[in-house]
């Protein structure tokens, strides 16, 4: 099998990633539902709380998506990628209508976000945009709502994925969210072993 050839060199640029989707090319999708989200809901279940409304941005395939569904969450997820959009409702069946494709940073949710899931989407983009992507998580959540989801931390300047220190993470979280759980993963997939964490942040 011949290797991918890439055109676009910019992860800002829609084609960067809808190329990699049309030629397979996603070493960080796991082709499943990751053990903590899937630990995150069942606690909700066992406690009968109620299911919270959740976005997902830059869902690629969107495997979340239909297990947070079934599950009786209401649930959006987005992509700027028309490509990743189209293979995700592709595989979603009867759920494929709550993948949209939209820009995070203007889009508007159909409900009240109380949970935001982060699974690669921050470290897709480069680290100077990281500040906007915070200031717009804040402004998506209200007060007690969750920022919850895989974090990555490496050192390399080069990306994606971009890889964060820990320390000024937390730093850039730290005006609008507390950081109440923070868990070893042992489940990521090769591009991310080792290197991620679970976590969950609370909205001030």
């Amino acid at each position: 099998m011949s290797a991918p050839v890439f055109v676009s060199r910019d992860p800002l640029d829609s084609a960067f990633w809808s190329e990699r989707f049309e030629q397979q090319f996603m070493p960080w999708d796991r082709a499943g539902v990751p053990q903590h989200l899937q630990q995150f809901v069942a606690r909700f279940v066992a406690a009968a709380d109620t299911p919270l409304a959740t976005l997902i941005p830059g869902c690629g395939l969107g495997h979340e998506v239909a297990f947070l569904a079934d599950a009786g969450w209401e649930v959006c997820a987005i992509d700027f990628s028309a490509v990743a959009v189209a293979q995700a409702r592709a595989g979603l069946g009867c759920w494929a209508e709550r993948v949209v494709e939209a820009d995070f940073f203007t889009f508007v949710p159909p409900f009240r976000a109380q949970l935001i899931y982060e699974r690669a989407f921050l470290c897709a983009l480069p680290r100077s945009m990281w500040p906007q992507v915070i200031e717009r998580y804040a402004a998506l959540l209200p007060a007690g709502g969750l920022l919850a989801g895989f974090f990555f931390f490496d050192a390399n300047p080069k990306g994606p994925p971009f890889g964060a220190d820990p320390a000024q993470l937390a730093a850039l979280l730290a005006p609008h969210f507390e950081r109440i759980d923070d868990q070893v993963v042992t489940d990521s997939v090769a591009a991310f072993a080792g290197r991620e964490r679970w976590q969950v942040w609370q909205r001030r």
